[in-house]
């Protein structure tokens, strides 16, 4: 018997918890083998927490016995969050005293009691499922007849406690890995053992290495794996070019940073002789070496993704493919992907094919070099380059016509500073500076989306199992209280829910650039959206604006796109039947696929994070004493954050504003001084002095020695609200702006599904017969910062579980909730 079939059976309507009897006889199950079956399946599916079993021994599933599955998300207090596996269901908050035992990252179920004050649901934890955590990365501190390992991550909550006999050679100050062997019971703390030290915890180098151990992240690749890497030939033989179309003698570069050496995708334009230009994008075709279910393809698998820290990077694929035979390298044959572009002078796809294909790159360009033929008019650069100088001219323009259109359409551009630090030999930072985001870097971001989204669609509507990055609306209520909270300063956007167009906020961060509020305003836009994702359903893009979008550009680096790879490859060779043993192979591992990617992109992105926090630490340490000019980026009841010019943030408690009591104004997110009035609020600029900091929490400490300028909130503002409404259109003092009157019907607004599918079946005919091959797909540049760095720009936002961010989320949601509750209440009192 099937555990689907016995999951389907208890998720009917009708079903009640049944005993194993019962289920026996519901089933029809006349033999003692089939019963026998019976009983190991409920076994297998109650040791999942797919079934629950009750006191009474029957059997049901969670969700119908008031319990959730899902993952604990724990906070330094103790305290914590289950995420759901249902996506799109709350989380559900889980007192400290109602832990049962479980630790943070712990597989659990958890029976829902209440919601807390009408603001979110709370549980208690009944079972432990799965242990998330098995092994520890800390601090060994010696108590002379036992010791105690203090986790790096603080939201397990406890010290493990290590008896005499399992040191295993570590002494007080070592950084060690410990192997939990009991887990807590009550307010007992978990007992380990010693597994490894890491080395001295003031070592050069152990900082890092004990986030990547803490992590989980790989060190080195599988002997077989790397054997398999090291049979890819050097060069490309001519069996492997037939079949492709030879594009090595069409013009056309790669363009990465100076320091990358794993270049997985070119470009090229040209004119065509009707006017319009061919857009090429051009990918590594990683999916012929990777072969399905190799050594290197379940390595790939496992690690998901490459992981950039701050001194070294962990690589996806071994360097041996990344480096080599896979990079596009100049003046070298190699195998590729391509998706050719035919755009009109709106920059509107008007054809476009997916082919295998072979390429030679005329030249490895730097952004740096393009940008300074481009912007800065280097008559030496230009010499240089002179046979390309024209494309790059051509590409300009397309890219400035790509962007203009994606803005047009209501995709969301936060313009984020991102932070680049540098470190010496020994891992010390020595500066902090940011990463350029020039017209070279925007001709990559813009024609990697546009191939994303050629592929996309052309497989969406194939109906074909296939592997989507998508980006789901903003969570109603969390996007209600950001549209109170931006009142503050004088802006208001009408509209609820999923009626706000992404379109709106677009135009919102436009009227805010250049103004003092711009960072806190896009810092709590980005963090009203739900977290991008995998998935094997088409689902659309939130914050790309966009009904349609994948990840194509970068199989070196990242799984999901070796999977499109792979299904663009099948369909080129197959057609577009799938055998039905291929389409079931696919809508099975699909789905799971994508989790498994979402999951290891989020942990890079946690991992990657954290040393960046680390070297920032590191690098105030130095500067106790020192002031700094700073914007506060937030406002708590315990004090305020303040963040400097070169992103590095800390925080002034509350305990160091000795000039008066402060109070915590929920309504102004500010402090207000009970005596003086003094208001401390977002985005005042203000001078402050680093006063301590603990690298080993990752912590920095300000305290405030002057303020220079305070953020001009509604109340102080003189010139009329600015409004703007759920599509997008601006409007002032309430009336409707003349550029749009309502909502754009069917026929203009080409968003409409009825006009997508209206332009597919254009795009179908102009290719040719329905039958006829095809091709689309996106790029990205290699390194982070081109397509990763616009995908958060363009609102790929940070609706992370952590505990962290939830305490900002709560006051907001629950500061609206008691608002509407309060007036509820008058309301109530007038009538009586």
């Amino acid at each position: 018997m099937k555990d689907q079939d016995i999951l389907a059976f208890m998720r009917e309507q009708a079903y009640h918890p049944m005993t194993v009897r019962e289920l026996e006889e519901a089933f029809g199950l006349e033999d003692a083998d089939a019963f026998k079956e019976l009983v190991k399946t409920l076994n297998g599916l109650e040791a999942s927490g797919e079934v629950v079993r009750t006191r009474a021994n029957r059997y049901g599933v969670p969700e119908k016995m008031n319990l959730v599955r899902g993952r604990l998300q724990s906070h330094p207090k103790g305290f914590g969050f289950v995420i759901q596996e249902t996506p799109g269901m709350d989380d559900v908050y889980v007192h400290a005293n109602d832990m049962n035992g479980a630790l943070h990252g712990d597989t659990v179920l958890v029976r829902v009691e209440k919601e807390a004050g009408g603001n979110r649901l709370e549980g208690r934890i009944i079972r432990v499922v799965e242990r998330g955590i098995t092994e520890v990365v800390g601090t060994f501190k010696d108590e002379t007849y036992y010791a105690f390992v203090v986790p790096d991550e603080k939201r397990l909550g406890k010290d493990i406690f290590i008896p005499k006999e399992a040191y295993n050679g570590a002494v007080d100050g070592h950084k060690v890995v410990a192997k939990i062997v009991r887990y807590p019971e009550g307010r007992v703390n978990p007992e380990g053992e010693v597994v490894e030290i890491l080395g001295h915890k003031n070592d050069p180098g152990v900082d890092i290495l004990s986030i990547i151990r803490k992590f989980g992240l790989p060190e080195s690749f599988p002997e077989d794996v790397l054997a398999e890497a090291e049979a890819a030939p050097d060069q490309i033989s001519e069996e492997e070019i037939q079949g492709r179309r030879d594009l090595r003698e069409r013009m056309m570069v790669t363009i990465d940073g100076a320091d990358a050496k794993d270049l997985d995708d070119a470009v090229s334009l040209e004119k065509l002789p009707n006017g319009n230009v061919r857009l090429g994008v051009h990918i590594a075709d990683v999916s012929y070496y990777v072969r399905e279910k190799s050594p290197l393809d379940q390595e790939a698998f496992r690690r998901g993704t490459s992981v950039y820290l701050v001194d070294r990077v962990i690589p996806m694929l071994p360097h041996r493919l990344s480096n080599g035979i896979c990079s596009l390298n100049p003046q070298v044959d190699r195998l590729t992907i391509s998706c050719d572009m035919e755009m009109d002078h709106e920059a509107k796809v008007v054809k476009y094919d997916i082919f295998l294909s072979v390429i030679q790159t005329n030249e490895r360009m730097t952004y740096a070099d393009v940008r300074s033929i481009l912007q800065d008019k280097d008559e030496s650069l230009i010499e240089k380059y002179s046979e390309l100088v024209p494309m790059f001219q051509e590409m300009e323009q397309l890219a400035l016509k790509l962007r203009k259109k994606r803005m047009q359409r209501g995709a969301i551009d936060f313009d984020f500073r991102e932070a680049k630090i540098y470190v010496n030999e020994e891992g010390t930072p020595t500066d902090i500076g940011f990463r350029t985001r020039s017209i070279a870097e925007q001709i990559i971001e813009e024609f990697m989306l546009a191939a994303n989204e050629t592929v996309a669609e052309h497989f969406h509507w194939m109906k074909q199992p296939f592997m989507y990055r998508i980006h789901e609306d903003p969570n109603a209520e969390k996007l209600m209280a950001f549209t109170e909270f931006i009142t503050n300063f004088g802006y208001s956007i009408r509209g609820k829910g999923n009626s706000v167009h992404p379109r709106a906020l677009q135009q919102l961060l436009e009227e805010v650039k250049g103004t003092p509020e711009e960072i806190i305003i896009s810092t709590v836009m980005l963090r009203s959206m739900k977290q991008a994702r995998y998935d094997a359903e088409s689902l659309g893009h939130y914050g790309l604006s966009t009904d349609f979008y994948t990840h194509f550009t970068s199989p070196i680096r990242r799984y999901p796109d070796l999977i499109v790879h792979r299904r663009i490859r099948e369909w080129i060779e197959r057609g577009e039947q799938l055998s039905e043993k291929r389409m079931a192979y696919w809508q099975e591992n699909m789905p799971l696929i994508a989790e498994h990617a979402s999951q290891r992109e989020r942990l890079a992105v946690d991992a990657e994070r954290e040393t960046d926090d680390l070297k920032k630490a590191e690098f105030m340490l130095e500067r106790v004493g020192e002031e700094f000019e700073g914007v506060i980026s937030g406002v708590t009841s315990f004090g305020i954050f303040v963040e400097l010019p070169n992103t590095i943030e800390g925080l002034v408690h509350v305990s160091f504003l000795t000039d008066d009591y402060y109070h915590y104004h929920e309504r102004m997110y500010a402090l207000v001084g009970e005596r003086t009035g003094k208001q401390f609020r977002i985005g005042d600029v203000v001078q402050v002095r680093v006063a301590n900091v603990n690298v080993d929490e990752r912590t920095i400490d300000f305290e405030i020695v002057g303020m220079t300028k305070q953020a001009g909130f509604r109340g102080s503002r003189e010139r009329t609200p600015k409004v703007i409404d759920g599509r997008g259109n601006e409007r002032r003092g309430g009336t409707r702006s003349k550029q749009d009157g309502s909502r754009p019907s069917r026929d203009k607004d080409k968003t409409h599904p009825a006009a997508i599918r209206q332009k597919y079946k254009e795009r179908r005919a102009a290719n040719g017969a329905s039958g006829k091959k095809s091709s689309r797909r996106t790029g990205s540049a290699g390194v982070p910062g081109s397509e990763d760095v616009v995908a958060m720009k363009n609102g790929e936002g940070t609706d992370t579980p952590a505990a962290s961010q939830k305490g900002f989320w709560e006051d907001l949601v629950h500061s609206k909730k008691k608002k509407r509750k309060n007036v509820a209440s008058q309301a109530k009192r007038k009538r009586r």
